[in-house]
């Protein structure tokens, strides 16, 4: 075996690489801020004003970055998420200027509800049985009339994520039947209940008033769940899958390529802060551990991945060439 691993010969036998077209790089921006806001759990990351995002867009254009993903955070929420669908909404805002600026750049948004609702979770809350739980039914009108506004927008990828069960069929109908057919829908389609998205909702300023998310997300124990979720997805109309988180699940982003469908596995905000911890203490060589795990993150099968480290890592394959 080690007569191919000779550093001459390495090259020639590599069989995965990062490309700055497999990386998409996720982007806050804040209707209440005036400049950025450093999030504190995310080193790095920010909380952008609406005219500052576009600065920071044709930033990631200029490094190679091709696509970005959108997530909003509203000036008031409700708990109807009634800002979420606003024509006039920061996400809509965003999505206009930025096709102005860099009309190049793919533009995908977040479509959920956790930013702009009161309590916190994905969609609309009604009392059960058992207590306060998401309505599946109701939230789905509520997806659907988000991810219309964002095609309205200008939008080129809208990206359901709250893990209601129909929502792919419920947005593509939508979509369709305003005229949106050539949006495509990428499904958070495999989401686990991770522990793994604290400094997220720091970010997105998302953290829920009651409950938690376990009876909507993916328990992570259950891999032939997650599969089926997927399998769901792929069916209703999805034309891309999602793994999220990316690291842990690696499993779950190979088991989701029979589909046929285009992979993103996102690397969610606690990955990449226990990354940036541990590098931060000179425990470990920051730019080895994050070009080692987007590349195990390719191997397993990913087509686009969604990091953080999205501008760093191109930076990074321009001086290996």
């Amino acid at each position: 075996m080690r007569r191919l691993r000779g550093r001459l010969l390495q090259p020639l036998v590599q069989e995965n690489f990062i490309s700055k077209a497999d990386l998409v790089a996720p982007l806050f921006v804040d209707e209440t801020a005036d400049n950025p806001l450093p999030i504190a759990s995310m080193p790095g990351q920010f909380r952008y004003p609406a005219g500052g995002l576009v600065q920071a867009v044709q930033g990631l254009r200029v490094k190679g970055i091709p696509a970005i993903l959108l997530f909003g955070i509203p000036a008031h929420k409700n708990p109807g998420a009634t800002e979420a669908f606003n024509p006039s909404g920061i996400v809509q805002q965003a999505v206009r200027s930025i096709k102005a600026a860099v009309p190049d750049m793919v533009i995908i948004t977040d479509v959920c509800a956790c930013e702009y609702t009161d309590h916190g979770h994905c969609g609309i809350i009604a009392t059960g049985p058992h207590g306060p739980d998401l309505d599946n039914d109701r939230s789905l009108e509520l997806m659907a009339e988000i991810a219309v506004s964002h095609a309205r927008a200008g939008a080129d990828i809208v990206a359901p994520s709250c893990m209601l069960d129909g929502m792919v069929a419920a947005v593509r109908t939508a979509l369709d039947d305003a005229g949106y057919t050539d949006t495509a829908i990428m499904s958070y389609s495999t989401k686990f209940d991770s522990a793994l998205y604290g400094p997220f909702r720091e970010a997105a300023d998302s953290g829920f008033a009651f409950g938690d998310r376990s009876t909507y997300q993916i328990n992570p124990a259950n891999g032939r769940e997650a599969v089926r979720e997927s399998e769901l997805d792929a069916l209703e109309g999805a034309d891309i899958l999602m793994v999220k988180p990316a690291g842990f699940y690696l499993d779950l982003v190979a088991a989701i390529r029979g589909y046929g469908l285009p992979i993103a596995a996102y690397q969610v905000s606690g990955e990449y802060a226990m990354i940036k911890a541990a590098a931060g203490q000179g425990w470990i060589n920051e730019k080895k551990v994050v070009m080692e795990s987007l590349l195990c993150i390719k191997r397993a099968g990913a087509d686009l991945i969604i990091t953080y480290f999205a501008g760093d890592a191109a930076g990074w394959i321009d001086e290996e060439q």
